[in-house]
């Protein structure tokens, strides 16, 4: 074959010819590296490279029933907190030799929907999605459907109101429980007047659930919360605090619902000349790099967010190679961070 020839037409034929090997070598050099020879893998590596051939891997999904690639669905990738669960997933599926296909849902349970039917029309070997919040006809479909199913973000159990919110396998923590701990802190810490800022979706929404009934709980007041479409910008918590306090009197602590909100409060406080913890306490959550920077420094629930997404390739992995992933619902914690801030 001339090295000059376009890529698109060069055949394995070509390939094994210039390798000087069989057509089942160089498709299991390409399919299962670490059943040929180092060796021989290099020389057809080689040919490879030199002829410039693109493997047709749909034609090898078709013969094998494996597309070798798991999709992904977050609410967004412009959230560190999730991007650094996507970039620890996409590495891990890749020592497996899978490729992660990425949607965004923009937190809406529609394009959730549309994305699964998309990537299942697609052929992929497992879905791994964020939260446990899917509806019934959406759950339906993935149990028809077979493929091995992660959800992430979110541990509801019995307790909490969803006995059968794990689909197949969930990695995650309960944040419900996330926001009675966050309480907790505030109560220790000598506050007793509480409000919550936060976006207007499935996870924050337990975490003001939680934190109302840890204030609850030690006998304080009702917990006032603005919550805001998302996805939620640090420049909207300005507002939003100064509703907060108007709609309660003595306000001494707040609860947001991620740490740019927290330092968009931060900000806020500076230019008010509001004394952070003296007048008000400000507490974030995901302890992003932002809370350690910030100052004072935040006080925050910290998120094993890269654990998950290694855990839930950990889970596929084993499932897709035929193996016993263990416990189907795994429960990474969290751990309230105490700084400056409270």
């Amino acid at each position: 074959m001339p090295r000059s020839a376009a890529p698109g037409r060069v055949r394995m034929s070509d390939v094994a010819r210039a390798a000087g090997v069989s057509l089942v070598t160089v498709s299991r050099a390409i399919n299962t590296p670490d059943k040929v020879a180092a060796e021989t893998l290099a020389v057809v590596r080689a040919a490879v490279a030199r002829l410039g051939y693109v493997p047709n891997l749909t034609a090898g999904s078709l013969a094998t029933s494996r597309s070798r690639i798991v999709a992904a669905i977050v609410p967004t990738v412009s959230n560190q907190v999730f991007s650094e669960t996507v970039e620890a997933l996409t590495r891990t599926l890749a020592e497996g030799g899978y490729q992660l296909l990425l949607g965004q849902s923009a937190y809406r349970g529609a394009d959730e929907e549309a994305l699964v039917e998309a990537f299942l029309g697609r052929r992929v070997d497992g879905l791994v999605l964020t939260g446990c919040g899917q509806g019934a006809a959406l759950r339906a479909r993935l149990r028809r459907a077979g493929v091995p199913v992660v959800q992430t973000w979110d541990l509801r159990g019995a307790a909490e109101g969803a006995p059968a919110a794990v689909l197949d396998m969930a990695v995650g923590f309960s944040n419900v429980a996330a926001g009675r701990a966050a309480a907790a802190h505030l109560v220790q810490r000598g506050h007793r007047a509480f409000g919550f800022i936060g976006a207007d979706e499935e996870r924050s929404r337990q975490r003001l659930e939680g934190f109302r009934a840890g204030a609850a709980a030690a006998g304080l007041p009702d917990v006032p919360a603005d919550l805001m479409r998302p996805p939620v910008q640090v420049d909207q918590a300005a507002l939003q605090l100064a509703q907060l306090m108007a709609r309660r009197a003595g306000l001494d602590a707040v609860l947001c619902s991620n740490d740019l909100l927290a330092a968009g409060v931060l900000f806020e406080c500076h230019r008010r000349g509001i004394a952070v913890p003296g007048k008000l306490a400000v507490m974030g959550f995901g302890d992003l790099p932002i809370a350690r920077a910030a100052a004072p420094q935040l006080s925050t629930v910290r998120v094993r967010r890269t654990e998950m997404g290694e855990r839930a390739g950990q889970m596929l992995l084993a499932r897709l190679a035929g193996h016993d992933p263990g416990a189907r619902r795994v429960d990474i914690g969290f751990e309230v961070v105490a700084r400056q801030s409270t």
